[in-house]
């Protein structure tokens, strides 16, 4: 059957059959044609013709097969009735059917059908795509690296994307034409080595990468890097290089990318204020703050004017700071119905990172109001009260208003620095007036206040308000728990201390006073236990390194406190009261040379330690310095000149070392300056005798005088009734008394250090009766603020000046 070769002409041939027609349509497919009579094929003069020439290989016309057929055409229409359409192919109905064969019209009796060719593994082709694979694993691999925070490795998977495309390139150059080449992945593979140069500050190196990308005209859009690259010259404080790169990079980019241009520009000006080119940065802010304004720009805007000093600029910048919009619509998080549905959706996107990220961004934008308003309130007027009050009436009239009170709390720090402790307390007890977090900030800032002036009641008082308007206050319940040790009880400040750090954690105030409070009760590991927690959090606090030494001394472990008082001078090396310590501690070991070493450093830090110098004259005279021994003691007779003790002492080192003058004149000088000196008497006697001197009799009635009225003075005292007189008595015959008092360096208590060969005896000609002692007392090197715990407000109080420093978080609740 021939067809034609478009829809039209073959519908044109397609006839439906009515409807109305009943007649049999498959009638005449019974009846037997004389055509299929092989019998007579012999005698058929047309077949034989067929045979003997090619007249049988043409196909037979549609008039001549439905002739030869006796069957109509399909569509064709024969007696006024439109054969119905059948299918072209038949429908597996075969003569093989015939012959006992199954029915299998999807040819499932072949088998199943041969494997395709497997591709050769070490084609060309194959090597290549393989060797992309591994490039492009290798650069995946550099950069999960480097989110995870391992440069190193990120650094050598980028080195070996890098050496691995070279090869991909050469091998592709040798199979195909150069414009087959994968210019985005060698753009990926230099792009993301020279990202991994820079953040392992291989500067030089990360700036070659960028520039073979930027020198490579087939990159498009490979100009943008060259911010990267004023990146780099701005980190090596490059910055006339910085600012080249950044306008370079600012002239690539379109003006309808709005966004990237105003983050170049925003990098220019960052870049000429670290130049100190204030006028070209001020240029740049404003007009980014004219196109697009944002936070940032506002901030570093009312810095720069603040640098050149202009007023009334700042005052118009810190106004366009509080005018950028926020973005932020807090009305969607509060539920306008009692839908259920509806709250459940609240609900869930109460805290998703959408609100997360609108509350770190509203977060930024108070803290650059409030530092942009503590820098220029001060200059802005002629007072820094009068620029506070603009500050709080500009901040009132626009979306931060609940900064205005933060601000007067600063204020109120602002007077505390300037010792105007009564303007303080009078803004401070008026914000205790307001709402509830305001009032507990205001009213802990009052308890520290009260509290470091040691009106323990006044600060007990606005510690319960500041915990009853905020339980959950961590700085309020640290100061209601410094009044509570303040009185002595120690378990209820240790509650108090506990529970402000249930509620936060990281409130380092509370964890350092109660390891004092264990300290108190003499629980010793709970204390340590403590300050190694606050280590942990505070690496090179000396407070805490200090106290980790001083209870391992408590625990009679000096090699660990020492170790820890090593890491306090690796802090603070110059303390000299730290250095005594440790020389103290080495002395109490034995170690001599170390403990002189301390003590002597300390006493080049800080020579008026009288411990210190009473310690290294005795470590000379140890030694037999006499001459070395004779300075310290000097020092030590100026610092105290009332002591006897030290003219004494050098007068002996005078002697010692045979410079007899000198000692017989260091005598006469003490005993004017003590005349009823029994000691000092027996000595000018003794040497005047030696040395043939007419003032030896002179000396000795003066002596035998005193000596005389020393025995009257003990007998009154033997036979007195009035204790008080005894005591009277005592008291007088101090002047004139024993030897020891007058020869031994009494330490308040403190355990014995150094031993000092005292002066000659009775069966000596300029020695005296006995050996005596020197002592070196110890001073807690941070002072009496250790002992006492510190306030929320402030980590160390200094009684004299505690208002030098700001009043800590407490004022700023964040």
């Amino acid at each position: 059957m021939k067809f034609t070769n478009t829809k039209v002409q073959m519908m044109q041939n397609v006839h439906l059959a009515p409807e109305t027609d009943e007649d049999d349509l498959y009638s005449g497919y019974n009846d037997y044609n004389p055509i299929y009579d092989i019998e007579e094929l012999e005698n058929d003069a047309a077949f034989q013709q067929a045979v003997r020439t090619s007249h049988g290989r043409r196909p037979p016309s549609k008039t001549s097969l439905a002739s030869s057929i006796g069957r109509p055409m399909t569509g064709a229409i024969q007696d006024g009735v439109t054969r119905p359409m059948t299918a072209v192919r038949a429908a597996g109905f075969t003569k093989a059917a015939l012959r006992g064969s199954a029915f299998d019209p999807l040819s499932q009796s072949r088998g199943p059908a041969s494997p395709l060719e497997a591709k050769k593994k070490d084609s060309p082709e194959e090597k290549i795509k393989q060797l992309e694979k591994e490039v492009n694993e290798l650069v995946e691999e550099s950069c999960i690296a480097n989110s995870c925070g391992d440069l190193k490795l990120a650094l050598e998977k980028a080195k070996d994307a890098g050496r691995k495309e070279r090869v991909l390139v050469r091998q592709r150059e040798q199979v195909t034409t150069p414009e087959n080449i994968n210019l985005d992945l060698t753009y990926s593979v230099l792009f993301n080595l020279a990202s991994q140069y820079s953040v392992n500050e291989m500067y030089a190196e990360a700036l070659n990468t960028y520039q073979v990308i930027v020198k490579n005209k087939m990159f498009s859009n490979a100009g943008i890097l060259k911010m990267n690259m004023g990146n780099i010259y701005l980190k090596q404080r490059n910055y006339s290089k910085a600012i080249k790169f950044y306008r370079m990079a600012l002239d690539q980019v379109p003006s309808v990318n709005k966004q990237m241009r105003i983050k170049i520009m925003q990098n220019i000006g960052v870049t000429f204020i670290q130049a100190g080119q204030y006028s070209d940065a001020i240029n740049s802010y404003e007009h980014i703050m004219s196109m697009a304004p944002n936070l940032k720009a506002g901030y570093n805007l009312t810095i720069c004017y603040f640098a050149i000093g202009d007023r009334e600029k700042m005052k118009k910048a810190f106004q366009k700071l509080i005018t950028v919009p926020l973005e932020i619509d807090e009305d969607k998080y509060i539920s306008p119905s009692d839908d259920p549905h509806t709250n459940l959706v609240t609900e869930a996107i109460k805290n998703d990172h959408l609100r997360q990220m609108e509350r770190e961004r509203k977060a930024m934008a108070e803290k650059y109001i409030m530092t942009s308003a503590k820098l220029i309130a001060p200059v802005i007027e002629t007072s820094f009260a009068a620029g506070y009050d603009w500050c709080v009436e500009v901040v009132k009239a626009s979306q931060y208003v609940e900064l205005a009170n933060d601000l007067e709390i600063n204020k109120a720090v602002t007077y505390l620095r300037q010792k105007d402790y009564n303007q303080a307390v009078e803004i401070l007890k008026v914000l205790e007036k307001k709402d509830n977090r305001v009032k507990s900030a205001a009213a802990t800032n009052l308890s520290a206040l009260y509290y470091m002036g040691k009106d323990f009641a006044q600060a007990s008082s606005y510690a319960d308000i500041a915990v009853n308007s905020d339980r959950y206050n961590p700085a309020a319940l640290t100061n209601k728990g410094n009044t509570v040790f303040a009185n002595g009880d120690y378990e209820k400040a240790a509650e108090f201390y506990k529970e402000a750090l249930r509620n936060d954690s990281s409130c380092t105030e509370a964890l350092y006073n109660i390891g004092l409070t264990y300290e108190k009760l003499n629980r010793l590991d709970e204390a340590l236990d403590c300050f190694l927690k606050l280590h942990a959090i505070l690496r090179n606090s000396a407070e805490v390194l200090y106290q980790i030494a001083n209870i391992y001394e408590l625990m009679e472990n000096p090699s660990q406190a020492i170790e820890w008082l090593m890491q306090v001078v690796s802090v603070i090396p110059t303390d000299p009261q730290v250095l005594s310590k440790l020389g103290e501690l080495y002395d109490r070991e034995g170690d001599k040379s170390q403990a002189f070493q301390y003590y002597y450093e300390s006493y080049r830090y800080f020579p008026c330690n009288i411990e210190v110098i009473e310690w290294l004259g005795a470590y000379y005279i140890d030694t037999q310095f006499w001459e070395k021994a004779i300075q310290y003691f000097e020092r030590a007779s100026l610092i105290q000149p009332t002591q006897v003790k030290w003219q004494l002492m050098v007068a002996s080192c005078f002697r010692r070392s045979g410079n007899y003058q000198k000692a017989l004149d260091t005598y006469k000088d003490t005993h004017r300056k003590f005349p009823e000196n029994v000691e000092c008497l027996r000595f000018l006697v003794r040497l005047c005798t030696d040395l043939g001197l007419k003032d030896a009799q002179e000396y000795a009635r003066k002596l035998k005088r005193l000596e005389k009225m020393k025995e009257i003075r003990e007998q009154r005292i033997k036979s007195g009734r009035d204790g008080s007189g005894g005591s009277r008595g005592k008291r007088e015959g101090s002047a004139s008394g024993d030897s020891g008092q007058n020869y031994s360096a009494s330490s308040k208590g403190e355990r014995l250090s150094a031993r000092l060969r005292a002066l000659p005896g009775t069966n000596e000609p300029y020695e005296s009766s006995s050996n005596k002692e020197i002592d070196a007392s110890y001073v807690d090197p941070l002072g009496p603020q250790i002992e006492r715990p510190k306030t929320a407000a402030k980590k160390r109080i200094d009684e004299d000046d505690f208002a030098d420093e700001e009043l800590g978080d407490d004022l700023l609740p964040e």
